[in-house]
């Protein structure tokens, strides 16, 4: 099953286990004669929007792409995903004023034996459809459905935060509703933040995950020919599609035939395996006895021993001007560039005098 349709299906599941749950207290209110219940069935209704909004963002995120939209519809889930976080959020905040209420004027529960057998099935059933719904989340890397999981839970916990305050007023006589309702929505709006932020992230162009990173460097460092790979870049356009270059050190013997046929191997691969559009850029390594062996092994060891930097590639010696040029990736630590810069070139000059040396600063977008 792919993995639009698990998602949808998931959503369906919660928007079933909220009519039921819906319907099971409509009937029970009105069998009881009791409006807060009913009320509060018409209220699981509702708690099916983020299931649907879930479904609609999936299905708007599958359409194909067009003229204005060249890369798809993926990103649409990331807003799908915002939108709920912002329902949580609310909740979240809500349940604080509520609960800051109770606080002032704090009441007494009256609970009948009707409303306590609807409260505890509510309870039994939201927490069970939010670890479903989340856990699947999780398993298909979807931030929708871990909100509207999580929104699913967070319902079951006040609920049952107001169940035992509850039964301690009712025991002990003291009064924790207010309270206990405000450390809980605290948290709820702690993790409506949390949620928020990941799909934000995603929007705003978050750094690609490490083990995606590492997994790339070593497909493509094992193929033949390959004897270095840089500048791995990556932009997301929603779950299944990513657009990214990278660059590749490769011997200067290699024929344009063979290099055409490696990027085309590497451009097929990285589709195939991650989902991704990959632009591969080529540097060549001087090989042989030759003066750009030796003018690269003298710039490379020199520039690799320096403090603050991360790593040097991309060495290219023209021999009709004489020049060189470098990039070297710095620390985070490097925040004047061009001094940087004006360091390194020093040092160099102490090993190729003779011969301009011009140094790229290559930012480190991954690692």
């Amino acid at each position: 099953m792919e993995r639009s349709e698990q998602i949808i299906r998931t959503s369906v599941v919660g928007i079933v286990a909220n009519v039921l749950l819906a319907s099971f207290k409509a009937i029970v209110g009105l069998l009881a004669n009791s409006v807060a219940v009913v009320l509060d069935a018409v209220n699981n209704l509702s708690d099916a929007l983020s299931s649907i909004i879930t479904i609609i963002g999936t299905k708007l995120s599958l359409r194909p792409a067009d003229n204005k939209h060249p890369f798809g519809h993926g990103r649409i889930e990331y807003f799908s995903a915002i939108i709920i976080s912002v329902i949580v959020l609310t909740t979240g905040v809500s349940s604080l004023v509520e609960s800051i209420k109770k606080i002032i004027n704090p009441t007494e529960p009256d609970y009948t034996t009707v409303t306590l057998v609807v409260i505890i099935v509510a309870i039994i059933t939201k927490l069970l459809l939010g670890r479903y719904v989340k856990k699947k989340g999780e398993e298909l890397e979807s931030d929708a459905l871990i909100a509207s999981g999580s929104d699913a839970l967070f319902d079951a916990i006040i609920t049952l935060a107001t169940l035992i305050s509850a039964g301690i007023m009712l025991i002990w006589g003291i009064s924790l509703d207010g309270y206990l309702g405000a450390l809980i929505s605290l948290a709820i709006v702690k993790a409506g933040i949390e949620m928020l932020s990941s799909p934000i992230n995603q929007l705003l162009g978050a750094k690609a995950p490490q083990d995606l990173i590492h997994k790339i460097k070593d497909d493509v460092g094992s193929m033949e020919g390959v004897q270095g790979v840089f500048d791995i870049i990556l932009h997301g356009y929603g779950p299944n599609l990513s657009i990214g270059s990278l660059h590749i050190a490769i011997p200067d013997t290699m024929t344009a035939h063979e290099i055409h046929g490696l990027s085309r191997k590497i451009s097929e691969t990285m589709h195939e395996k991650y989902g991704i559009i990959m632009t591969v850029g080529i540097y060549s390594v001087a090989t042989g006895d030759n003066k750009s062996s030796e003018l690269q092994k003298k710039v490379m060891q020199t520039l690799s021993s320096q403090e603050q930097v991360i790593q040097a590639h991309a060495f290219f010696y023209n021999k009709d001007k004489n020049t060189i040029s470098v990039d070297v990736v710095p620390e985070w630590s490097v925040t004047d560039d061009a001094a940087f810069i004006r360091l390194l070139t020093e040092k160099l000059k102490e090993v190729v005098p003779d011969i301009p040396v011009s140094i790229v600063i290559d930012h480190n977008y991954n690692d």
